[in-house]
């Protein structure tokens, strides 16, 4: 004579309870006798088990964890009271999940940043740790000609971006504070490669003693991804200030990810500004007066740093130049446009055929626009030459006249006031 097992009472919680396999005698003697062919109780229910237990153990290879549910983070949803489960450790995950290589992956607290196209200044909170690679580089102060000339010669040991293991490097140069489009310089791209080679020089133009003293050159070695973002790798600064006049200095400095606080930024971007208001660039004029032929040779040679008038970030700059008072059409000449530029290169000539006498009592006015096709133009700044010019504008008007014969040439700061006085944008 078999017995049979009772079923067991309802559950008032929204899982199953399952069923001990160890039953107390008790209850089993305690049950009454039911012969073979008895009818009145169901049959045997088997062992029940929960959802989450069935899933835990067809899934999971090692000890069964807990499952959290929504109704874990809700305790006031639940019938019965219970405790939350306890956090699951976050496992040390390998690079090769995210770019392809083995090591070291990223802890917990750690943010993979998105990457930006020209910024790529997310960075991770706990890589101080991490070997970026390093950067060897040259600069040179040619206080002559007024330029800075920065040679990248190459990059050691880069860390792999790609799937593959390997990344596509390049160099971008900025002068801070201020750092823009306008003086925003960048080296060729080299596929595949944690070694890149370059040996390419890069030159800013219109670089004063002055700014030497309060600038500092800012190189960021990136990754380019054709399908998405460009990826920032690391980046180094040096204090221009360090460098001295016509000495070659070279650099081997290791790659770091410079978080900069807020206080940093606002005082970069209040350093930025006062220069923003002062000046709009700056523009490479020579001055030279022609005894033989009576006429004063004006170069519009080249712009720098121009200010971004258009929405792309860029302008499409031009020359105009009024010798005043008004010589009517012969006293105003205008440059070729050049397109989507920050720093134009003109190299055009322009004659006026005054004496010297005459010449000493005008005044030279240079204003830069910004081209629009079917829109009146954008003034981006001006400067005046002349008698009543001060500073380094009448040393400039001085020397010509003095200098007869000799071509003078000098960099001149754009400013909002140097608007021409009798000129209408056209």
């Amino acid at each position: 004579m078999s017995v049979s097992k009772p079923p067991p009472p309802p559950s008032t919680s929204h899982l199953a309870i399952p069923t001990s396999s160890a039953s107390t005698p008790s209850s089993s003697a305690s049950s009454p006798s039911v012969t073979p062919n008895s009818n009145t109780l169901p049959p045997p229910s088997p062992v029940k088990i929960s959802m989450q237990e069935h899933f835990a153990i067809n899934v999971c290879p090692g000890p069964i964890l807990p499952i959290p549910q929504i109704s874990d983070f809700f305790p006031r949803f639940h019938d019965y009271p219970c405790t939350p489960p306890p956090p699951r450790e976050k496992k040390i995950l390998k690079e090769e999940t995210f770019n392809g290589e083995t090591g070291g992956g990223y802890k917990d607290g750690e943010k993979r940043g998105d990457n930006d196209g020209d910024r790529e200044e997310v960075f991770d909170s706990d890589d101080d740790d991490t070997y970026l690679g390093t950067l060897e580089f040259s600069l040179l102060f040619d206080q002559d000609n007024n330029c800075l000339h920065c040679t990248i010669h190459k990059a050691k040991g880069l860390k792999a971006m790609d799937s593959n293991g390997l990344a596509d490097p390049y160099v971008k140069l900025h002068l801070l504070p201020g750092a823009s489009k306008a003086n925003k310089l960048r080296t060729k791209t080299l596929k595949n490669t944690l070694n890149p080679v370059w040996n390419e020089t890069l030159v800013y133009h219109g670089i004063t003693a002055a700014d030497m003293t309060t600038k500092t050159l800012r190189l960021c070695v990136c990754d380019m991804d054709r399908l998405g973002r460009n990826e920032f790798i690391g980046e180094v600064r040096v204090a221009l200030k360090k460098l001295k006049e016509g000495e070659s200095k070279r650099y081997n400095m290791g790659l770091e990810r410079i978080a900069q606080n807020k206080e940093t930024n606002n005082q970069l971007v209040e350093q930025g500004a006062l220069v923003a208001e002062e000046e709009r660039g700056r523009i490479l004029v020579s001055l030279c007066y022609n005894t033989e032929k009576g006429c004063l040779l004006v170069g519009i040679i080249r712009c720098a740093h121009l200010a971004a008038m258009d929405s792309n970030g860029y302008s499409d700059p031009f020359v105009k130049i009024i010798l005043q008072p008004d010589m009517g059409k012969k006293s105003k000449y205008k440059t070729t446009v050049k397109k989507k530029t920050l720093n134009p290169e003109f190299n055009e000539e322009f004659s006026y055929e005054v004496s010297l006498d005459h010449l000493a009592k005008k005044t030279l006015e240079i204003s830069v626009w910004d081209y629009d096709l079917g829109m009146s133009n954008d003034f981006i700044g001006g400067v005046e030459l002349g008698i009543n010019a001060s500073g380094q504008r009448l040393r400039h008007w001085f020397e010509c006249l003095k200098n007869k014969g000799k071509k003078v040439e000098y960099w001149h700061t754009l400013t909002q006031q140097g608007a021409p006085s009798s000129d209408k944008p056209d």
